[in-house]
């Protein structure tokens, strides 16, 4: 399936099997009433109660006699620990643990004789209860209130040594959240006990609120209080110190009451008929931070989601507020029969680059945070579709990071994106919209990226012209190039090009949406590390960068237009200023092939090809310039290398197509000949060069040395005359120096090869037209030359006074007009034969001319 949930804990498996042994130890030693063991017969009561910020998780289970015990399995270790017994039959509504493993925080409620199991007493009170487990010792009262009481102890960034002071987060459903600072001192060796238990200093972090999350592993609180019926976001940060401040607030368009109340993640609550649950509104935060490459690179990304009350059988409304990028989109998700209920709430899960939006049995849709402006790069499946019945059907609660919980099951596992299953969904992805947003998917995953590429290029070499609403080789090439570079530098993503579709107009099927800009979050702070500072950054980019930095190659067409217009010319500026062009396309293709040393099978870079070496080099620099002017605190030599990483990039994505349909068609990994006729696997290897061109001319991204000649070889090979003429004319075949030259010598002089090479000739630019000419021993090729030497004679000629004396030409024909027109030619060469020497110009006189003309003038007479 789509999704790939990596399990890290079962109760079934890692937690029974330890506590059956412990029964049979019991019983060995002739244990009598409670213990581990009594749960045999009652192990429904086994629950998951919190997953603290080291992993660890602690249960709960009751023994017959409803006896409340509480458990520990250490995420490290994977062992299990029992933490502490109460006897009494209570329910316990919330527990945690601090890091040291010395004191236990829970609240509990008694819980009712009758009725369904682990139902509340209404009325009943709530306790919270502080426990010394270090070893067990005192109980100290916290609260005893007629109203429910969450509790989480505050983690530390580091865990080197045990603290002498903890700190312990309350939360009350009478909307306040308290601080209390425990400090603990060891008596008599290692029992730690606490310091002053009589009286525990607290502090009010929060009051007023409607809504509020923890954040596990970023320590962080998330709430949500209404001002004026408006809601407003804050988050508190606490810090290794365990001081907090207030980092940002962010006003929220949604609706919610001043008389709800919602907890999210504040341990593993079942106090809400989880049948129900879509009949409740849904909110939660996340942020990102992603492990990637041994790295871990920081997104910055802020984001809300929020689905209100379900009130309709035929659509499902939910909104993201994507604050790292100044606006919020609100999807409507058709569901299709108004016979299919929806019985189960809709999931947010966390997975990196994207998001998850879950509602089972009815939709699967995966939200592209980093890039969120374009429908097309998220994927939205249907209750039609496979992948979202092979989802699981029992809500998942998405915890910090990737972690998600089933807690029907009792089961925590690692969500991530289960890139070999989109990989086979790429081949059958009947969509558009489909096929773009799992290629970006995929990509985004990371791994061997070799082999992703092959397979990629694989599928794209079999569905070349299945896409009508964007280039598949386009895409491919500017994603994987993308992914290739971002994720080794911050801020990389806005100064790359993501995708090569700018705007995307196609409905979706299933799905609707509206796009609306946002306030962004006032930041309360003035100092910034880590997550914030990028964050931070983010919201500045929105406000100030308008429009966009993503790098286009607008600079590079018109230079490179610049600098081929002065060739043809025969002037060209500062050769110092080509030249440094000229070896920044040396550095890209030694950085390529220094990555790449697999022989190639394609015969590229065979060749000097200085139209594409000046691309290259233009491309080198104008987006070194554009990184030095945006990426600030990167160094120079980092940001050179970057750039000629990514220029490799995109020459080696060309070349492993190439090679792909190269290997595939099993072709000779030498030139092929012009003679002889094209077989199949040349035709299919020249369409793909041809669509491989068409991607790369509108993007105007550079192509390996020795591409068109290829192309144009093939092109022979596989056109009739007038289609190859065709595709000349309109530019999709470029006419090489390399390529003309084999032409005129592996052809021999049949009435269809001169034709063939005549339609050549006048068709190339006259530097090189005339080099070839030189090559082709034909009466045409000689009409050719004459033409050009008198047209460059006759440039700057100034007529003189006419003379009353015709010399007599040294030649015996007796043709006056020729014999004037050589005359003039040859005083002209007379008075330039210094400039003309130096030059040089292969013998090509007057005398030439005369006899062309004469060979030209038999042939149209038929002489």
């Amino acid at each position: 399936m789509a999704l790939r949930l990596v399990s890290d804990f079962d109760l079934r498996k890692d937690v029974l099997p330890w506590l059956r042994a412990q029964r049979v130890a019991s019983a060995a030693a002739g244990a009598r009433g409670g213990g581990p063991g009594v749960l045999e017969n009652n192990y429904e009561s086994l629950r998951i109660l919190n997953v603290e910020r080291n992993g660890n998780v602690i249960y709960t289970y009751k023994d017959n006699k409803g006896n409340v015990f509480f458990g520990l399995y250490d995420s490290q270790t994977r062992q299990n620990e029992h933490l502490y017994t109460f006897e009494k039959d209570l329910h316990v509504v919330s527990c945690s643990v601090n890091s040291d493993r010395t004191l236990l925080a829970a609240s509990l409620v008694h819980s009712t004789k009758e009725g369904r199991k682990n139902e509340l007493q209404p009325g009943s009170k709530c306790l919270t209860l502080l426990v010394e487990i270090h070893p067990v010792n005192n109980v100290k009262v916290l609260k005893a209130v007629d109203s429910y009481i969450w509790v989480q102890f505050l983690y530390p960034h580091v865990e080197s040594h045990p603290l002498p002071e903890n700190h312990l987060l309350l939360v009350s459903e009478e909307k306040y959240i308290e601080k209390f600072h425990i400090q603990v001192i060891q008596e008599d060796g290692s029992r730690v006990v606490i310091k002053d238990s009589g009286h525990l200093p607290r502090e009010r972090v929060a009051e007023d609120f409607v809504w509020a999350q923890w954040d596990m592993s970023e320590q962080r609180l998330y709430y949500i209080d209404l001002k004026k019926s408006r809601s407003i976001l804050k988050c508190l940060q606490f810090s290794a110190d365990e001081k907090f401040n207030l980092m940002f607030e962010a006003p929220l368009d949604i609706t919610l009451s001043d008389s709800g109340f919602k907890l999210v993640n504040f341990g593993c609550d079942d106090l809400q008929d989880q049948e129900n649950l879509s009949k409740h509104l849904t909110l939660c935060v996340f942020t990102n931070h992603t492990a990637l490459l041994n790295t871990f690179l920081l997104l910055g990304s802020l984001c809300v989601c929020y689905s209100p009350k379900f009130d309709s059988w035929e659509k499902f409304t939910y909104s993201v507020f994507y604050f790292h990028k100044g606006h919020g989109k609100t999807f409507t998700a058709a569901l299709g029969s108004v016979d299919s209920h929806v019985t189960k709430g809709l999931t947010f899960l966390n997975l990196d680059y994207y998001l998850a939006v879950y509602l089972p049995g009815h939709f699967f849709h995966l939200l592209n945070i980093q890039h969120p402006d374009l429908i097309c790069h998220s994927l939205f499946l249907t209750g039609n579709s496979e992948v979202v019945d092979m989802l699981p059907h029992s809500p998942l609660q998405s915890l910090s990071g990737s972690l998600v919980l089933d807690w029907c099951s009792g089961k925590l596992y690692r969500a991530l994106l289960n890139q070999s299953y989109l990989l086979q969904f790429l081949w059958n992805a009947r969509l558009d919209c489909e096929k773009m947003a799992v290629l970006h998917c995929v990509l985004s995953c990371g791994g061997d990226r070799r082999f992703l590429e092959a397979k990629i290029i694989q599928w794209i070499s079999e569905n070349i012209s299945a896409c009508h609403s964007f280039d598949l080789i386009q895409e491919f090439i500017i994603a994987s190039s993308y992914w290739s570079i971002c994720p080794e530098t911050s801020n990389m993503d806005k100064l790359l090009p993501y995708s090569s579709v700018l705007t995307w107009n196609t409905e979706i099927p299933g799905i609707t949406l509206v796009t609306e800009e946002i306030a962004l979050p006032f930041m309360k702070v003035h100092s910034f590390k880590g997550y914030w500072e990028k964050l931070n950054s983010n919201l500045e980019y929105v406000k100030y960068s308008k429009p966009h930095l993503h790098y286009n190659n607008s600079m590079v067409r018109r230079e490179w237009h610049s600098l081929i217009s002065e060739e043809k010319t025969g002037r060209r500026r500062s050769m110092v200023y080509v030249k440094n062009i000229l070896d920044n396309a040396t550095k890209v293709i030694s950085n390529l092939e220094a990555r790449n040393l697999e022989p190639r099978l394609t015969p590229l870079f065979q060749e000097e090809d200085n139209h594409q070496r000046l691309l290259m080099g233009l491309m080198v620099s104008e987006l070194k310039d554009h990184l030095l002017r945006h990426l600030q605190g990167v160094e120079k030599k980092k940001i050179e290398q970057m750039v000629l990483d990514y220029v490799s990039k995109l020459l080696d994505l060309v070349c492993q197509i190439m090679e792909t349909s190269w290997r595939k068609h099993s072709l000779h990994p030498c030139v092929p000949h012009f003679s002889g006729r094209a077989s199949a696997a040349e035709f299919k290897v020249f369409h793909i060069m041809t669509r491989i061109l068409e991607a790369t001319k509108s993007l105007f991204l550079p192509l390996p040395p020795g591409f068109h000649t290829l192309h144009t070889i093939l092109g022979v090979h596989c056109l009739p005359l007038h289609n190859l003429l065709h595709y000349i004319d309109s530019g999709v075949l470029l006419l090489t120096e390399t390529a003309v030259t084999r032409l005129m010598k592996d052809l021999d002089n049949t009435e269809k090869n001169e034709k063939l090479k005549f339609s050549i000739i006048v068709r190339l630019p006259p530097l090189i037209g005339q080099k070839i000419c030189r090559l082709w021993d034909h009466p045409m090729s000689s009409n050719i030359i004459s033409r050009n030497h008198v047209k460059r004679l006759l440039q700057n000629y100034k007529k003189k006074p006419p003379s009353s004396v015709i010399h007599k030409s040294s030649f015996s024909v007796e043709f006056l007009p020729l014999n004037y027109f050589v005359e003039i030619l040859t005083d002209i060469e007379c008075s330039n034969q210094a400039l003309y020497a130096f030059e040089g110009h292969d013998n090509v006189d007057a005398k030439f001319v005369e006899e062309a003309a004469l060979k030209h003038t038999m042939m149209l007479l038929g002489l």
